[in-house]
């Protein structure tokens, strides 16, 4: 290993799982890394770190590579590999173990470092393995933005979610099929069927959307097939409808489950017929649109009861896309913040707040019942009433403020269910990181005193 320079780099606190079966040594090593601002975590064995590693996100692992087995520190190795797959893995070794810490290197280890140690290497080995872990992370985060804002047609988001509504949207944009968009209200179905008319063949045509939501069926039929003069009381002039208008183009009929029964037929036999004939005429018009519909609504259901046409649900229903609800998405609320307090901050002709991190973290626990729409609004409201360069919580609206639904709800991590000290154990971890280390400062970020988050450091082996 080549000799490393008098100074360290440089690196953001960082989370360390450090395993050694010698717990003096195990605490040297902490206590190196602690100076340098770092959150370790001490286990004794591999049981221990394995636990760690499955439960824990971890940005370095340094562990010994002999302790009660000579495989040890592969089998911890092997464990990060398969559960951290974006940390870094240092092996501590003996003189005469360095060819396993090379045959280690080979198997995705950073590097290792000899018995007895030299800190000063040891902290810039280490930091140089979290300059390689930080600065992957920050590619990784930019090409994510850069994906996420100019992806596709304005749609915001890089959750697997919404990465899977995007691939299915660019794969079934050129196509000539009827999509059918689901999802609950304020998810953005209507930015999606623009971006799907957008990327289409049909793209330099007209996109015409209309709501079926609160309308009669006198009203919609005269908004989609239009009339003739003296087709009614008040019809003074020929009126083209909506059908004729998007012929060539894209036609969106939002909210299609509302659409009244005799209307479906209707709409049936235009999509079967290719023809509308006006309101008081006997002459059929060809017209050639794409239709695009969305609902809220459980359509197979309201089949299932009657209160939809099924030949027209499997008419309208080419392709489905189910937008997810943003509650199931919330690794998506930081960029929708950003993007709209920078949108309504530009719109007020006013400098771009930054967002605090207690009040994104407030906004990630709200369940956002009105989904996209609902954020929009909310994030409108508190650019407006924010008085300085910084979003605080005290500019949120109440509603939002007041929900701690999302920390007292979801225990799971990467899907892994958390026992209690499990969690506490990550509260800790993430407050000290976001407080530099400052145990003063992590302490009543936890809401508890220094000395039981004292206490609970030695108890859960933090440092």
């Amino acid at each position: 290993m080549s000799e490393a320079p008098d100074n360290p780099p440089a690196v953001a606190t960082a989370q360390v799982l450090l395993i050694d079966d010698e717990a003096d040594h195990a605490e040297v090593m902490a206590e190196a890394l602690k100076r340098m601002g770092h959150v370790c975590t001490l286990v004794n064995d591999v049981a221990a770190a394995e636990d760690e590693l499955k439960h824990g996100q971890f940005d370095l692992v340094v562990t010994d590579l002999v302790m009660e087995s000579p495989d040890d520190g592969m089998k911890v190795l092997q464990a990060a590999r398969a559960t951290q797959p974006n940390a870094e893995v240092v092996m501590v070794t003996a003189h005469g173990d360095v060819a396993t810490a090379k045959q280690a290197i080979r198997g995705g280890a950073f590097d290792f470092i000899e018995k007895p140690l030299d800190l000063d290497v040891f902290r810039t080995l280490c930091g140089n393995a979290l300059n390689t872990v930080f600065l992957r992370a920050q590619n990784t985060d930019l090409k994510q933005q850069l994906d996420a804002t100019l992806g596709f047609e304005g749609i915001l988001g890089n959750s697997p979610a919404m990465r899977q509504v995007i691939a299915q949207l660019k794969q079934v944009a050129p196509s000539p099929l009827p999509v059918l968009i689901t999802g609950e209200s304020g998810t953005g179905k209507e930015l999606v069927a623009r971006a799907i008319h957008n990327h289409s063949r049909r793209g330099s045509r007209q996109f015409v959307p209309i709501n079926c939501a609160g309308l009669s069926e006198s009203i919609l039929e005269d908004e989609l097939f239009g009339h003739v003069r003296g087709a009614f009381t008040g019809a003074e002039k020929d009126r083209q409808g909506r059908f004729e208008y998007a012929s060539g183009g894209t036609m969106f009929l939002d909210e299609i489950g509302d659409m009244p029964r005799p209307m479906q037929a209707k709409l049936l036999r235009v999509l079967e017929s290719g023809e509308v004939v006006r309101l008081g005429s006997n002459d059929a018009k060809h017209v050639d649109i794409r239709l695009i519909s969305a609902t809220n609504a459980d359509l197979g259901a309201m089949v299932e009861d009657g209160d939809f046409r099924e030949d027209l649900f499997f008419r309208i229903k080419g392709v489905e896309i189910e937008l997810p609800p943003l509650r199931s998405r919330r690794e998506d609320i930081p960029l929708l913040v950003r993007h709209y307090v920078a949108k309504f901050a530009q719109e007020m002709d006013r400098p771009t707040p930054g967002v605090a991190e207690d009040t994104m973290a407030a906004l990630q626990r709200h369940d956002w019942p009105g989904n996209v729409r609902e954020l929009i609004n909310a994030v409108q409201n508190t650019v407006v009433m924010t008085d300085g360069d910084t979003v605080e919580p005290r500019h949120l609206p109440p509603g939002i403020k007041a929900d701690g639904g999302y920390g007292s709800k979801h225990t799971l991590a990467d899907g892994v269910p958390l026992n209690l000290d499990q969690l506490e154990k990550q509260a800790i971890r993430n407050a000290l990181r976001v407080a530099g280390g400052n145990r003063e400062k992590a302490a009543k970020m936890l809401g508890i005193g220094e000395r039981t988050l004292y206490r609970k450091l030695n108890e859960y082996g933090l440092k």
